[in-house]
């Protein structure tokens, strides 16, 4: 795990900058900082390490190719790294390796077999930039599912990338203003989704995408090796024909290979254990490949309803694993949340990167890598939304479309329509489909919490249609045959790699740890889009498949239980003193009104419902969290 950096046609003091890039991105690898110009300085990569495989010099970055025709900065881990360097071998196209370093197997293997090949060919996660300096072309390149980010753009005619959005806000004369249009998007789902960024012209390299960059670096060009979308569609009309156990048989040996795969590294390896089926399965299967104690780790919360560490310490007790917890409190949090404006470089509110950044901490003390169970919620069916999604179209959809769609538009444009809860129940009136029922049910109070000329730019008054279209926006009605796989692959385009992984792996990068995740291991998603959906929910059962292999390691009653999540009651601790006095100094309407992005008046609305009345609504942190960014936004660019 490490962070990149670079820029094509720098009109700044090139050495200074890259060096400010890389800084800015220590904690990605406190190891080792490395720096590589082209002879006329217009390509400029830097690189920061975080050493995990081949700790010697001979896995530093940014790496040449042996025949001198590529160089590379690389962030991640190809997993099947060594099955790349035997073919390499094998079919003469390298007669020894230098060190042990997936990097050197990764950049020989461009160099015989070209990057997509290469890219096809391996599994792992990764953003990388490779510059081919014959033809004098610069590419970019992310992991199939997004667990590696990458962003890009340009600054007048300086092309700049990075790995976070603080490494590009420090460069010389970096002035993006705030992405205006964008943040009606931030404010339906407490995040920005790809391809934009926080600021107007920076974006971010979509999942499974190649960006292709041609001196004179003016232009670029964006192609796609590996596609969510398609192998869901492939899956769904390839549909596996084994029994439900033959299936259950299956998914354990693909997890097995990629949990074997990921635990190899040349520093101590452990695992998130939230008592989850997900990160339950993943340990178990660690500890079942083991010939020692896997170690665990678990965060608990001493409000009792948000508390899975008991169960967990069972599991780890029944499992054998060396476990230890971490039990959070109101002052942890407090000590955190100022951290939070320049740790994700953009605004982010999924209010669980808390806990995510503390289990994450005290991990980093014991081990360097840990791997993690996402992924079993958007591939198998876990989250108790689709399922209530479900139910109400079933409802819903009894009604006639020529009946429920007029009725549901005189509603939205009635004087009444503005109101928050008869506007949700006649927005999920007029859906078409369980698709757009889901994105009518994401909608909220986006629009309404920005100012009027804002408002305007993010969307049309007189048309429900949003300027900047995201992933939800654009997903087609009954891609796939089953509605709940439809709800599951919408969420694996842009809430599992926006939300989730953005989440992971800036908690985790803030502290130096990597993280791993088997069940986003290429065989294992594709091969659970080959899964009936009967395979995967059974009645009220989700995730049927995996509690299949579960229990063959944790007895059944350990993990049948209610999903508590990852989760902390802000509801309750924002009204604490110290924690309260923050998010007022945040709140501060003078300074709301003076910027220009936020309705001042709603704003003020929300939070005297929320102090006098008790109404919770989660858009109160996301505008804590866009206002913790603004006050910070300056620091990212020193």
């Amino acid at each position: 795990m490490c962070g990149i950096a670079g820029f094509c046609n720098g009109t700044f003091d090139w050495r200074k900058n890259i060096e400010k890039m890389n800084e800015r991105m220590y904690h990605r690898g406190p190891d080792a900082s490395g720096v590589w110009a082209s002879e006329d300085r217009q390509v400029v990569l830097g690189h920061r390490r975080l050493s995990i495989i081949d700790l010697s010099p001979g896995g530093s970055q940014p790496m040449e190719s042996r025949n001198g025709r590529y160089v590379i900065a690389y962030n991640g881990e190809i997993y099947n790294y060594p099955v790349i360097r035997d073919r390499l071998i094998h079919e003469k196209k390298v007669t020894a390796f230098k060190g042990t370093s997936d990097t050197e197997a990764l950049l020989e293997a461009v160099s015989s077999y070209g990057l997509e090949e290469t890219l096809k060919m391996s599994k792992g996660m990764f953003a990388l930039a490779l510059y081919d300096k014959k033809e004098k072309t610069l590419f970019l390149a992310r992991d199939r599912v997004g667990e590696k980010p990458l962003y890009y753009g340009f600054m007048g005619k300086t092309f700049l990338f990075a790995s976070e959005l603080g490494a590009i806000a420090c460069v010389d004369g970096f002035q993006a203003p705030v992405h205006t249009g964008i943040l009606d998007a931030y404010f339906r789902y407490g995040y920005i989704p790809a391809p934009y960024s926080i600021y107007q012209g920076i974006y971010k390299l979509e999942p499974g995408k190649i960006l292709k960059l041609k001196a004179p670096f003016e232009r670029f060009e964006i192609s796609t090796y590996w596609s969510m979308k398609e192998a869901a569609c492939y899956g769904q009309t390839h549909l596996f024909q084994g029994s439900g156990q033959e299936a259950a048989e299956e998914l354990e040996r693909r997890l097995k290979d990629a949990v074997r795969g990921q635990m190899v590294a040349d520093v101590p390896v452990g695992a998130f254990l939230s008592a989850g089926i997900d990160s339950s399965t993943i340990v178990s299967l660690m500890q079942s490949i083991s010939d020692r104690s896997v170690r665990s780790y678990t965060i608990g919360m001493w409000e009792k309803d948000f508390n899975e560490a008991e169960t967990a310490k069972k599991i780890a007790e029944h499992l054998g694993t060396e476990h230890t917890e971490l039990y959070i409190t109101e002052e942890d949090a407090k000590q955190v949340i100022p951290k939070l404006g320049t740790m994700f470089g953009e605004p982010f509110a999924d209010s669980s990167q808390i806990p995510a950044y503390l289990v994450s901490r005290m991990t980093k003390e014991h081990v360097t890598v840990s791997l993690s169970g996402d992924g079993g919620d958007e591939l198998f069916c876990g989250y108790q939304t689709y399922g209530s999604l479900e139910r109400v179209f079933r409802k819903v959809g009894r009604i006639p479309a020529f009946v429920r769609k007029p009725a549901s538009a005189a509603i939205l444009h009635s004087p009444w329509g503005k109101e928050g809860s008869l506007a949700t129940r006649a927005r999920l009136l007029g859906a078409s489909g369980i698709e757009d029922l889901y994105r009518c049910s994401e909608i909220g109070e986006g629009l309404e919490l920005l100012a009027p000329e804002v408002c305007r730019e993010s969307a049309s008054f007189t048309s429900p249609e949003r300027a900047y279209e995201t992933v939800m926006d654009a997903y087609p009605t009954g891609l796939l045959p089953e509605p709940l796989h439809n709800l599951m692959l919408m969420d694996m385009l842009m809430y599992h790699p926006d939300d989730i992984l953005t989440k992971v792996d800036r908690t985790a990068m803030a502290v130096s740890l990597e993280t791993r995740v088997p069940m986003l291991d290429k065989d294992v998603v594709e091969f659970a889009w080959t899964l009936p959906i009967s395979y995967k929910k059974q009645g009220d059962v989700t995730k049927k498949i995996l509690r299949d292999i579960l229990y063959k390691y944790v007895p059944r009653e350990l993990v049948e239980r209610p999903k508590t999540g990852f989760a902390i009651p802000l509801h309750k601790w924002l009204k604490e003193p110290g924690l309260r006095e923050w998010a007022e100094g945040l709140l501060d309407l003078r300074k709301i009104k003076e910027q220009q992005l936020l309705n001042a008046k709603t704003v003020g609305r929300m939070w005297e419902d929320y102090v006098e009345r008790g109404v919770w609504r989660q858009q109160i942190w996301y505008v804590l969290m866009f206002m913790e960014f603004m006050n910070t936004k300056k620091e990212s660019c020193l």
